[in-house]
C-alpha cells in the first residue's frame, strides 16, 4: 500500500462484468477530477493468441487439460507485482495492450491476438487502476494483494457468470455455444484455485443474484437484466460503514449480516457511487496531502 501513489484494483473472472463496473469508476474519475492511470489484466498474459494456442496444445499433450488464462501460469504475475510495487513508490510504471479484435487492431495500430509494446505510464496520476482477473492475488510468489489500497471484487453467482460469458463471446467473438462451454470446463480447476481465493483478500465484494430461473446457462436465451437481480455487497472490514445512510437512501436495501448489505439489481450503480466515491476521495487525498 501506498499513501502518496494508491493503488485499486477490480478483480473479477471472464463474465464477471468487471467492465461495467469500470465504466461506474471512470464516471467517479471525471466528475471527481481525479487523474487515474488504468492497466488492464489481459496486458499480463504470458502468451499471445498463437503462442496460447501452441501451449494449450503442448499441455494437451503432456495430459494437463487444466490450463487456462485464470491459471498464474499463463501470466506475468511478478510484472505485475513489480508494476504495483513501482507505483505505490514512485507513482511511474508502463503498461501495454493486448488487442482483442479488428476494432482494437486498428485503435492500437496492432495485429489482433498480439500486444502493443510496452510504455509508460504518462505523468501527474493521482492513482493507479487495475481491472482483470489476478489484482488480489497471493501466492508462493506474489502477494498483489498487499500492494493494493482498495481492493473491489465483482463475482456474480457463476451460472450468471457462465450466462454472460456465454453471449458476450458468441457475440462479440463469434464462438458456438460448445467452444464457449469448452472454454469454462477448461478453466474450472483454475477458477476454483486461482480466481476465488482473491475475495477473500477484497475490500467489498459486489456479487450480482438472479431472480429468474438460470439453472441451465448453456441454453438461456438472454441474460438476466438488472431487474431481474438482486446484488449482495460484503465489506471485509464493515468499520466504518454507515449502514443506516446506505439502507435509507438506497430504496429496497436491507441487511442479512452484518457487513453485508443487500440492494435490488437496478440500484448497483447508485449504491457503488455512494460507497466508493467517498473511499476514492479519502485515498486522494491523503495522497496529496502526502
Amino acid at each position: 500500500m501506498s499513501k502518496k501513489h494508491p493503488i485499486i484494483s477490480v478483480t473479477g473472472s471472464s463474465g464477471a462484468g468487471t467492465t461495467t463496473v469500470k465504466a461506474t469508476f471512470d464516471q467517479i474519475f471525471r466528475r471527481e477530477g481525479i487523474t487515474a492511470v488504468s492497466i488492464e489484466g489481459d496486458a499480463f498474459h504470458r502468451f499471445d493468441r498463437a503462442a496460447m494456442k501452441a501451449e494449450l496444445a503442448k499441455r494437451l499433450e503432456a495430459g494437463d487439460a487444466t490450463f487456462s488464462h485464470f491459471s498464474y501460469d499463463a501470466n506475468e504475475l511478478e510484472k505485475l507485482e513489480d508494476i504495483f510495487r513501482a507505483y505505490g513508490d514512485t507513482g511511474t510504471g508502463e503498461t501495454r495492450h493486448y488487442v482483442h479484435d479488428d476494432k482494437e487492431a486498428v485503435a492500437y495500430g496492432a495485429a489482433p491476438g498480439t500486444f502493443t509494446d510496452w510504455a509508460p505510464f504518462e505523468d501527474g496520476s493521482d492513482l493507479l487502476f487495475y481491472e482483470g482477473l489476478h489484482g488480489a492475488v497471493v501466492n508462493d510468489q506474489v502477494n498483489l494483494a498487499e500492494l493494493a489500497d482498495l481492493k473491489i471484487g465483482v463475482v456474480p453467482v457463476v451460472n450468471l457468470e457462465w450466462i454472460q460469458k456465454i453471449h458476450r463471446d458468441k457475440v462479440s467473438r463469434g464462438y458456438t455455444t460448445e467452444a464457449v462451454t469448452d472454454v469454462i470446463l477448461r478453466r474450472m480447476h483454475a477458477y476454483v484455485h486461482c480466481i476465488c481465493p482473491q475475495f477473500t483478500q477484497t475490500d467489498i465484494n459486489f456479487q450480482r443474484v438472479p431472480v429468474v430461473d438460470t439453472s441451465n446457462p448453456f441454453i438461456a436465451r438472454w441474460i438476466p437484466t438488472l431487474d431481474e437481480s438482486l446484488v449482495v455487497i460484503r465489506f471485509r472490514n464493515p468499520r466504518g460503514i454507515d449502514f443506516p445512510y446506505l439502507t435509507q437512501m438506497i430504496d429496497g436495501s436491507w441487511m442479512t449480516r452484518a457487513n453485508s448489505i443487500v440492494i435490488p439489481g437496478p440500484k448497483m450503480d447508485l449504491a457503488m457511487q455512494l460507497i466508493l466515491t467517498p473511499m476514492i476521495l479519502r485515498l486522494v487525498n491523503e495522497a496529496r496531502r502526502a
